[in-house]
Order: C-alpha cells, then structure tokens, then sequence
C-alpha cells in the first residue's frame, strides 16, 4: 500500500479532486456494465454498450473468417 503525505490542506485537496474526476470519468465499474458514472449520468452509456456491441460482433466475424481460412489451405 501507497502511503501519501500531504504539507497543506490545498495538496490534500487537488489529490481528492484527481480522485473524483478519475473514479467517476475514467475508472470503468463492473456493476454499471463497464462504463463510467459520468456516462451513465450523461446518458451516453447505452450507446457506448451499442459500439461495444458492434465492435464485438464485426471481431467475431474476422476471427471466424481467419479461422476458416486457416482450414481450408
């Protein structure tokens, strides 16, 4: 475990406000899908799921023509 010393009320303070902005804009959370507070907040998550959706479904079918490729020669 990390263990940080802050000299003054102000560093303690930006070191929370890093913290804020990263759990709720860049820290994904399994028990909202994998997408951040803010998303879900903002309403962007359901779309975020969709392009996951389709990036998902357009790899599958690469990694399925590679494989039958790989096969037929």
């Amino acid at each position: 475990m990390c263990r940080n010393n802050y000299f003054s009320p102000g560093q303690l303070e930006q070191k929370l406000q890093e913290f804020v902005y990263y759990y709720n804009y860049k820290r994904c959370h399994e028990s909202l899908q994998n997408v951040t507070p803010a998303e879900v907040y903002y309403g962007k998550a359901k779309q975020k799921l969709k392009q996951r959706s389709k990036t998902k479904i357009r790899t599958l079918k690469a990694r399925k023509m590679q494989y039958q490729k790989l096969n037929l020669t």
